[in-house]
Parts: C-alpha cells; structure tokens; sequence
C-alpha cells in the first residue's frame, strides 16, 4: 500500500556532501505521518539518524549525525530529504527511510514501512 523509494546514494569523499531523497508512493492519500532515516553499516545493527514529523515543527538527530545532516520534507512532492554534509568514512551505510503513521520515534521497530534503502560510500 505504501511504497518508499530512495536515491541520491553514491561515493563521495571524506569532507563532502550528500543528499538523500526518499519518495512516498501509495495509492491512497498519504497519511499525515512522521519520516525518519536509519543506516546500517557492514556488521552492525541498524542505527538512528533522523526523524521529522509532518508539519517539519519536530526534528530529532542521532548523536553520530547532529550538526552535520540535515532532516527535511516536501509534503507537496511527498519526498523527505536527508541533506548530509562533513562526511566521515564511518558514516558508509546502506541508508533506509521509513514511515511512522503516528509520531517521531528513535527506535526502528515503531516504522511501519520501509524503503529498500540506498548506500553511501564515503572514501579517504
């Protein structure tokens, strides 16, 4: 019923950026929902990074993360965008977007969808 599609992953430099987009399809309406990104690294389990709700008045960040990406939406284009700056090889995930129906969350068992996810390569 809800599908969320992401792009924009790739390799870049250490010290550079990066802008992730995640696409809402459904063929309903879109629910009123809250968006969040998570990555897993190689050997890890999946962590938190971002999350932001629908009117953009709440936005949460992972400690790893904050000061440097940047959670925003476009509920007109039903796109939710990660904007990510001063990267660091340790921020090389496979990075997925997902769908809360009701509220902002951390923790990645409250998302109700998922996206297939996008990786991205950051380089010395």
């Amino acid at each position: 019923q809800v599908q969320l599609v992401e792009s924009g992953g790739g390799l870049v430099q250490a010290g550079g950026s990066l802008r992730l987009s995640c696409a809402e399809v459904s063929g309903r309406t879109p629910t009123r929902s809250a968006m969040g990104w998570f990555r897993q690294a190689a050997g890890k389990e999946r962590e938190f990074v971002a999350t932001i709700n629908w009117s953009c008045i709440l936005r949460y960040y992972g400690d790893s993360v904050k000061d440097r990406f940047t959670i925003s939406r476009d509920n007109a284009k039903n796109t939710v965008y990660l904007q990510m700056n001063s990267l660091k090889p340790e921020d090389t995930a496979v990075y997925y977007c997902a769908l809360n129906r009701d509220y902002v969350s951390r923790v990645p068992n409250d998302y109700d969808y998922w996206g297939q996810g996008t990786v991205v390569t950051v380089s010395l």
